[in-house]
């Protein structure tokens, strides 16, 4: 009796103690789901070639546990109130003037963390196919946004067409025109409309993005082009306590590879060029 009783406590225990072994591993495991976990970030962009190269860099960025979730504006004006407004987590559309304009007038902070690429601005025309046969009196669309407005007087200066204010820069309007020998009217309008206000104006200056979007080829399609080499690189903005999170970094990272290089150069044949 006393033999069945021993051999009966000795099996109780050695039972206890493979549950307790059990109970011990299974707390220590890793739960699959936390292992899988990843970090969503929504970033809002234009549609070409901004949402295009952040859908490109979206499989990459998966590997790295971030769910990029991508919300196109048809207007970018409206982006960074967005961002600001943290309905967003960041955005990509815009050069680093258009951002410093904004936070000035706007009482924002917002940063810009990697330079992504450059949009050459070009000028249009279903009426003409040469830089010099705009005639006088001429009606010439540019954005009325206040950056890319000066940026088009500067294109159009560049062009031979009018002469600025020395030292304006990106900071002119139409008042700095000191010299405008064909006498051309300037038409300012939502830098969106302008592809379709080429059937009524003699050209517009047109954003690579809104030229791309409209079916038009900045390289073969425009009759004059802003340099390549143009300090308006597009960033990736998003607002200051953000900037050093682990997901954004991953994005800016992603954005600077040498795939997105690639991508750039294949994709857009010299209307979007790395700068980077």
């Amino acid at each position: 009796m006393k033999k069945k009783l021993l051999v009966l406590l000795t099996g109780l225990m050695l039972m206890s103690l493979v549950l307790a072994g059990c109970s011990s591993q299974k707390d220590t495991e890793t739960p699959k789901d936390a292992e899988t976990a990843k970090t969503k970030i929504v970033v809002g962009a234009t549609a070409k070639p901004h949402a295009q190269i952040l859908e490109f860099v979206k499989p990459m960025l998966a590997k790295e546990n971030v769910d990029l979730e991508i919300k196109e504006f048809t207007d970018y004006v409206q982006l960074n109130p967005a961002l600001k407004d943290k309905q967003i987590d960041a955005n990509f559309f815009q050069h680093i003037p258009y951002l410093e304009d904004y936070n000035k007038n706007n009482k924002a902070d917002l940063v810009w963390t990697v330079k992504v690429h450059n949009e050459p601005m070009g000028v249009y025309s279903n009426k003409i196919r040469n830089i010099n046969d705009v005639a006088a009196g001429a009606k010439v669309g540019i954005p009325n946004d206040a950056t890319n407005g000066g940026r088009a007087l500067m294109v159009l200066e560049k062009a031979g067409l009018i002469k600025l204010t020395e030292g304006i820069g990106v900071n002119a309007t139409d008042k700095d025109i000191i010299e405008n020998p064909k006498k051309i009217e300037i038409k300012m309008m939502d830098a969106a409309m302008l592809p379709r206000s080429l059937a009524d104006l003699d050209i517009c200056v047109i954003n690579s993005n809104y030229a791309i979007d409209a079916g038009l080829n900045p390289v073969k399609d425009s009759i004059f082009m802003e340099p390549k080499d143009s300090p308006f690189a597009n960033v990736l903005v998003v607002r200051p306590e953000d900037k050093d999170k682990d997901a954004i970094k991953k994005l800016g990272a992603a954005l600077q590879s040498p795939e997105v290089k690639k991508f750039l150069e294949d994709t857009y044949q010299g209307s979007c060029v790395p700068a980077f």
